[in-house]
């Protein structure tokens, strides 16, 4: 019997000639090869997914940075309101745990930094308009006419309301040629104070002058004086 010949079964032999060989030579290969494409798949797919990553974290990075140009120009702008409004400039500074719970929240990356950034921003633009909100009842940021006519105002009528008391009590007579002759140069007077006061009451904003509407004050405190005195000369006349 020859080297080549195999039992298969009872009675029956079956010879392993070079067929069976070639098979499983051409078998291994073929296994090899598919094996290196899964392998080659999965490696492009790590590829991809790495590439992607680094693309966000890019994109982010870059968007973080943004952020954070818009985030420092609206602080600052904030920050020169609020020293306006006697703020101390060290209420102004973030404290140590502030720092630390900032830094924390930073931790995981340009994506974590962007979402802090952004609510960051959000608390900004709450802050501006709680800002506005207040600015919008103090007479600093009125219109100039209407925010003069509270110095200019009450300055214009002093004199000719002192006038009127005075020919109220006395009725025509002496005390109230006086009051109205002392009250004939008070107009001007009026008008000085209230252009003093305006300077010292409000502020101008940063390269901004002062606007203390000039004519509308000078109108402002003739117009009382000279109704006033005509009324108060009509009387005496007729008294």
């Amino acid at each position: 019997m020859s080297s080549e010949a195999t039992v298969t079964g009872p009675g029956r032999q079956r010879t392993a000639g070079p067929d069976d060989a070639v098979t499983r030579s051409g078998a291994e290969p073929a296994n090899t090869w598919a094996e290196y494409l899964a392998a080659a798949r999965q490696l492009d797919g790590v590829r991809r997914g790495a590439a992607a990553a680094a693309g966000e974290q890019a994109r982010s990075a870059e968007a973080a940075r943004e952020e954070l140009t818009v985030v420092r120009t609206g602080l600052a702008s904030q920050q020169e309101r609020l020293r306006e409004l006697g703020v101390p400039a060290i209420s102004l500074m973030p404290s140590p745990p502030e720092l630390t719970e900032a830094a924390r929240s930073m931790a995981g990356g340009p994506a974590a930094v962007l979402a802090a950034l952004r609510a960051a921003r959000g608390r900004a633009e709450a802050a501006d308009a709680a800002l506005a909100a207040r600015r919008g009842l103090r007479p600093g940021s009125w219109p100039a006419r209407a925010r003069n006519l509270l110095v200019y105002g009450p300055l214009a009528l002093l004199v000719p309301l002192i006038q009127v008391i005075v020919y109220a009590s006395t009725g025509p007579g002496p005390a109230s040629v006086a009051a109205l002759i002392c009250g004939l140069p008070m107009p001007a007077v009026a008008f000085v104070a209230g252009w003093v006061g305006i300077g010292r009451s409000f502020r101008a904003g940063p390269g901004e002058r002062l606007d203390r509407t000039v004519r509308f004050g000078a109108l402002v405190c003739l117009v009382p004086a000279v109704l006033v005195t005509a009324g108060l000369l009509l009387a005496l006349l007729a008294g």
